[in-house]
């Protein structure tokens, strides 16, 4: 899982890259409608079973060397210039895989006036260099749901150091509304606050569908609902 051949082992000045794709909008949590540019690393230390994004790690069923490449930065902040954004998402894969080799993309889009924002599941804690350039953290810790066992999908000393970033948003992927109840245990024992429930999906009826289902459970645990506007708009699509 998440392991990639040698020959795509980046350099120090080097990522790997899945795709870097925009403009679009910002999808889910609280930026979203914002007008963004994504970069979606490889690799992934968990293996979600509704992954809505498995060529990034996968290799049972895809090809690393079809799907990632060697990126410098400085090709990848080119891609970014071109597309004007408002802010900039990095995501995966799991991010923080990466983030020694981040901090001179963060680096480049601070130069730029580009707030950065960080898509990551919750097990790997930040190094300062790296909290130090992004605005917001988009933290998804993973429910029994995804398939994974309790303790390699939950590491309390990440989402500590998540949560004292001041700067993190914690987002739910919730295919039920009985799963609400194991989202409040882990609120309630790692004391995380701005949380977000967010319904899985990858067609518009069935994200419409489950987040009706949940309007009424979220609004009553005090939690903000978030939907996914790209799939809404363009369903499983790449690129979007």
């Amino acid at each position: 899982m998440g392991r990639v051949p040698a020959e795509l082992t980046p350099s120090d000045e080097e990522l790997v890259v899945a795709e870097v794709f925009g403009p679009t909008f910002q999808g889910e949590g609280p930026s979203i409608g914002r007008r963004a540019g994504f970069v979606r690393l490889g690799r992934c230390n968990l293996d979600c079973t509704w992954c809505d994004t498995p060529y990034t790690w996968d290799w049972e069923r895809y090809d690393p060397a079809a799907e990632l490449r060697r990126m410098t930065v400085a090709d990848v902040l080119a891609q970014l210039d071109a597309m004007i954004p408002e802010i900039v998402v990095i995501t995966g894969g799991e991010p923080l895989l990466q983030q020694r080799r981040l901090v001179p993309l963060l680096h480049g889009c601070a130069e730029r006036g580009w707030p950065v924002e960080i898509e990551t599941n919750g097990t790997l804690a930040p190094a300062p260099e790296v909290t130090a350039l992004v605005r917001q953290w988009n933290v998804s810790p993973k429910l029994a749901n995804s398939g994974i066992a309790y303790d390699t999908r939950v590491r309390p000393d990440a989402l500590a150091a998540l949560a004292a970033t001041g700067a993190a948003v914690f987002k739910f992927v919730v295919t039920a509304g009985h799963e609400l109840d194991e989202v409040a245990a882990l609120v309630d024992a790692h004391g995380l606050e701005h949380v977000w429930i967010m319904p899985e999906g990858t067609d518009a009826a069935t994200l419409t569908e489950r987040a009706r289902a949940l309007v009424e459970p979220v609004l009553a645990h005090g939690w903000n609902l978030t939907p996914r506007l790209h799939v809404l708009l363009w369903g499983d699509e790449r690129g979007r």
